[in-house]
């Protein structure tokens, strides 16, 4: 029985991603851009039913449909993704788009524009799960620095989590970029989503934009990329994260136990994901890749999709993801060595913290790739860097008319601005702890207590 999973895009940003993603699912399923299968591997039907309903039709083959959500305050990219070659893919009536646009602004997305959606919304995504057998989550993609795919994003987790408390609720969110800014109030939307996501996401895989033109550029050599090269890349993660629910393979995972053994605290689930072999196309044929390098470029910063160095923090856990022909004990001895080579960079006080997934079937066109989600003290980098650039604006009221015209409370800001000092606070605290430490404190305790009673007995 498939574990099904929802997809919710929202926003430029979530609905480009996501036509790549199910660009890269169809090509690992065998099925055609209409969602018929057109491949020979029993395996690739085997459990297809995570991501797509089967439709029964008379006479034709069966069709395959996406279980996913568009969601957009303006027509543009909907109408693109419609008239696009994946546009017979996805049901017709899971299109939901406003007629204003949130312009860039939060609040248009959390409280007026988008609020006026939601009810519609849930109504779609209830009818999506209720055609599951045993749903397991949810997956959002958004951005956090316009104002559909962070305001609206952020209302729907909340939504969600009311309605589903007990399903997993992941996101793939798109965060502003240190030198690359689209929008000059991202600092603002970022904080204001990331106030969210602490409290309502279990999972959150950050990505940013800078980190994914190094790739397509140093690694890939594409001089110029385009969205579309950006996009693949996450795609490759997003399909690498979901590979033990869609193929079977001698060590399964899933989205419940990925989250189990990354998320050593609650508000701790901010994740950096990594992906190997990046190469160049025409380099291909002359690489030769094994699983120790596939391990060692996976903790390469080179191959991380958000602009943070993990040399500069600690690593809490770490989750990876092997596919093709790799046995598990050579899996398993490469992240041994490597975390005994670089031992100062993970916290000694939970032992076995890498934990690993192998799956049989490679992605298309590989016989081998990795895919890593590291819960790394260095993520407090970027929340510092958007917190800088958020108090600047905030300590002047720029803006702020903008967001207070819609309904909001300067107390939000505020609020947001605190909750993020605290989560920097957090995993400062970790990373700076140690075995020791803990221990000491114990005994001391254990130690004075009996010598107080003894006292009380002497008087």
């Amino acid at each position: 029985m498939p574990r099904e999973i929802v997809n919710v895009q929202t926003g430029q940003a979530g609905n480009q991603v996501g036509e790549s993603f199910w660009r890269m699912l169809l090509a690992e399923h065998g099925l055609d851009d209409d969602g018929h299968y057109q491949g020979n591997d029993p395996l690739q039907l085997a459990r297809v039913g995570v991501y797509f309903t089967e439709v029964e039709s008379s006479g034709s083959m069966d069709k395959y449909v996406p279980r996913s959500v568009q969601i957009d305050l303006e027509e543009g990219v909907l109408d693109r993704i419609r008239s696009g070659p994946l546009g017979k893919l996805y049901r017709p009536d899971t299109y939901v788009a406003g007629n204003s646009g949130a312009g860039n602004n939060w609040a248009k997305g959390f409280y007026t524009e988008g609020a006026e959606l939601t009810e519609s919304i849930l109504e779609l995504i209830r009818r999506q799960t209720e055609s599951c057998d045993a749903l397991q989550g949810f997956q959002l993609l958004h951005s956090l620095g316009g104002g559909t795919g962070s305001g609206l994003g952020s209302l729907l987790l909340s939504k969600l989590r009311e309605e589903y408390p007990d399903r997993m609720l992941a996101t793939y969110s798109i965060l502003p970029s240190p030198k690359v800014s689209e929008t000059v109030v991202e600092p603002y939307n970022a904080l204001l989503s990331v106030h969210q996501l602490v409290e309502n996401s279990d999972m959150t895989m950050c990505i940013d934009n800078e980190a994914l033109y190094d790739v397509a550029q140093r690694t890939r050599k594409i001089k110029q990329p385009s969205f579309d090269d950006l996009n693949n890349i996450v795609a490759q993660v997003m399909c690498g994260v979901s590979t033990s629910l869609r193929f079977p393979g001698q060590l399964n995972g899933d989205m419940r136990k990925l989250a189990l053994n990354l998320i050593p605290f609650p508000r701790l689930h901010f994740l950096m994901p990594s992906y190997a072999p990046f190469y160049d196309p025409k380099a291909r044929a002359f690489t030769r890749w094994n699983t120790k390098d596939l391990t060692n470029a996976l903790f390469d910063r080179a191959n991380l999709l958000v602009a943070c160095d993990p040399r500069f923090g600690r690593y809490l856990t770490a989750a990876t993801i092997f596919r093709g022909k790799i046995s598990s004990q050579e899996a398993e001895q490469s992240v041994y060595d490597l975390q005994h080579k670089n031992s100062s960079q993970w916290v000694e006080w939970i032992p076995d913290n890498v934990s690993v997934s192998l799956c049989s079937v490679p992605p298309v066109g590989q016989t081998q790739s990795a895919t890593c989600l590291a819960n790394s003290t260095a993520v407090q980098e970027l929340f510092k860097r958007t917190l800088t650039q958020f108090s600047a604006m905030y300590k002047r009221s720029a803006y702020l008319h903008w967001y207070t015209g819609e309904g909001m409370d300067t107390m939000e800001f505020t609020e947001a601005e605190s909750n993020t000092i605290d989560l920097i606070a957090e995993y400062q605290q970790y990373q700076e702890a140690t075995v020791e430490d803990e221990g000491e404190e114990y005994y001391e305790e254990e130690a004075e207590a009996p010598a107080a009673g003894e006292f009380d007995e002497a008087e």
